[in-house]
């Protein structure tokens, strides 16, 4: 910490202020205080004019000249799962709070500070910060890794904004009372706020001079890591280095950046990288910042109680959604999590008056892929038999569903031959129903669909996907051939549509994608979804047949195993050209057609014999 810029600052910034209060903006005593103002005095940095006021001579100005803040850096690419479901309509930090957005407000702030050059690292939902370049003339960084890592990858991306500039490190997501930017700045240093009790926070020790010593998670009575950071030029120097090999060394992709300082105090980066000699711990500060001045909102029900605006109105469609269907204010729906994202959807789980319930909301995308009057149809055809989930809403417009959740509820386990055979007896349940409604999951038409959307929409990578393609269309046909009875079908009886309730009933939701098909197809697509080999299919279709298949029933769970793979790799190539992505997924559910097609084809030369 560099004490004489942070006095020189004051002086520039307050020219009349009393050395009671220049003492107490330094958080030094009294007699520090007026040292360090003779200090700047006898070295020509600050003078006093004839109404006593102290003020920057030319020699103070050049001094304080390495310390002027070059920009600031906005981290603002993550997803924001702890504010779901506002944040999959909007990024967290463009949320309003009290009237003003969350960037904005510090955006301002900088601006007000004299710091125009703002670079914003975006990720999630890019496109809606595009407006903040025209509105404030600032740069737009794209994280391309912002769904799979952490701010140590951000701010690898970003290295070049940081590199031998001083620069502001914030997150789009604080809120700051007061403005705590300035032109210059002192030195290194982290904002961090004192929180008494226990606490699970980054917890910071620091000598005398407020120089950080160590970095633990967890503490009680501690000066924590919270708010914006501020990285000197030579504070990079030495930091981007370790943290660029640390990018590279695997295990460390759900870092925060304060894991690499926190390892560079402790000792273990060097371990990590196998170095020869310790990497040079480079100095950052503490920046004690006063009760109510810095904001990080953890949760919905946290910002509730820092905006009542949140309590009855939160413009999000899904809240709004909520509370007209159960009669209530947007306040008393509570413990809002994230589920798990699925492959189509994205669901949040909320109470009401203490009971759970799962919102469902329509993926980007899937208005081209889901008919959800077909889908409310289906809902409302299976419902005497029980085995559904219960619906308390659902629009077969925007495909919105509101359904109870199942407390202690398990879902079935692919691996477990016991799940397996409860999973199909609810098929067998479904399928011995006979029900019937008026449209159909057919195979080829689907491969059709979904070819055509892949190819209106960047196309489809497979090299061999032609010669896949006429495969794929001589197992189709001998399928149709076969004219097999249809019934109403699941289509998507993947084990986490399977529940098991704690009661031991059974559930099966999620019918999107259900439609009169061969029985059969059902049990292709469970085998699918559980990554079976086509030997494990045979051994589900005869758990769910109870007996042993026929030649044709084994033909017909074969080549519907392998059509059905092609058809999600479609599927997949389709989403992941909206910018999804699914992993190895799409590349399995293709091997399933190639690898199915090349077991049957002796069977398809003999019916050619």
């Amino acid at each position: 910490m560099n004490r004489q810029a942070l006095l020189c600052r004051t002086i520039l910034e307050q020219p009349d202020i009393t050395q009671r209060e220049l003492a107490e903006r330094l958080n030094v005593s009294l007699g520090t205080a007026n040292s360090l103002i003779k200090e700047c005095t006898l070295s020509g940095y600050i003078a006093q004019d004839t109404n006593g006021n102290r003020y920057l001579t030319e020699d103070g100005h050049a001094f304080l000249a390495p310390f002027k803040v070059d920009g600031a850096l906005f981290i603002a690419a993550g997803f924001g799962s702890r504010f779901v479901p506002l944040t999959y309509e909007m990024p967290k930090g463009l949320l309003e709070v009290q009237g003003e957005r969350m960037i904005e407000r510090q955006i301002r702030q900088l601006k007000e500070a004299g710091i125009s050059d703002i670079t914003i690292v975006v990720g999630y939902l890019k496109e809606k910060f595009e407006y903040l370049i025209d509105k404030y003339d600032i740069t737009l960084l794209y994280n391309p890794e912002y769904a799979c890592k952490n701010t140590l990858a951000t701010l690898y991306h970003a290295r070049d904004v940081l590199k031998g500039r001083n620069i502001y490190l914030l997150s789009s997501d604080n809120w700051m009372r007061e403005n705590m930017f300035h032109a210059y700045e002192w030195g290194p240093w982290y904002s961090s706020v004192h929180i008494p009790g226990e606490t699970s926070e980054w917890c910071l020790s620091y000598n005398k001079r407020g120089l950080i010593t160590d970095v633990t998670i967890g503490g009680r009575d501690s000066w924590i890591m919270y708010g914006p950071a501020f990285f000197s030029r030579e504070f990079s120097a030495d930091f981007l280095p370790v943290l660029e090999e640390y990018y590279h060394q695997p295990g460390t992709e759900q870092f925060y950046w304060e894991q690499v300082y926190m390892d560079l105090l402790n000792g273990s980066a060097q371990k990590r990288l196998s170095l020869h000699q310790a990497p040079a711990v480079p100095a950052l500060f503490l920046n004690r910042q006063p009760d109510n001045q810095v904001y990080e909102f953890e949760n919905l029900e946290e910002l509730r109680l820092f905006d009542s605006q949140y309590n009855n109105r939160s413009n999000n469609q899904a809240m709004e959604l909520v509370a007209s269907v159960f009669h209530v204010p947007e306040a008393e729906i509570t413990h809002i999590r994230c589920l798990k994202a699925g492959m189509t959807n994205k669901s949040f789980l909320f109470q009401i008056h203490g009971r759970s319930y799962i919102c469902r909301i329509p993926g980007p995308g899937t208005e081209a892929l889901i008919n959800r009057k077909e889908e409310k149809a289906v809902y409302d055809t299976v419902a005497p038999l029980g085995i559904t989930e219960h619906v308390l809403y659902f629009n077969g417009e925007t495909g919105y569903k509101i359904s109870e959740f199942y407390e202690h509820a398990r879902t079935a386990d692919a691996k477990n031959p016991d799940d397996m055979k409860l999973g199909m007896s609810l098929l067998r349940k479904l399928h011995g129903a006979a029900l019937h409604v008026d449209h159909s999951f057919d195979l080829k038409e689907k491969i059709q669909f979904y070819e055509s959307l892949c190819l209106s929409h960047g196309g489809i990578p497979f090299e061999d996907y032609a010669e896949v393609r006429q495969w794929m269309e001589q197992l189709l046909t001998k399928l149709q051939r076969k004219n097999r009875p249809q019934t109403l079908c699941h289509i998507d009886p993947v084990v986490d549509n399977i529940l098991i309730l704690e009661d031991g009933s059974l559930k099966l939701i999620d019918w999107e994608y259900s439609g009169m098909a061969d029985p059969i197809l059902d049990i292709a697509m469970c085998a699918v979804y559980s990554y079976y080999s086509f030997d494990e299919g045979l051994q589900l279709l005869e758990i769910y047949l109870e007996r042993k298949p026929t030649d044709e029933e084994d033909f017909i769970l074969i080549a519907s195993m392998a059509l059905s793979g092609f058809l999600w790799s479609l599927w997949a190539i389709y989403k992941s050209n909206l910018g999804e992505e699914f992993g190895e997924y799409t590349i399995t559910m293709y091997r399933y057609g190639k690898q199915g097609y090349s077991r049957l084809r002796p069977v398809l030369y003999q019916l050619r014999s």
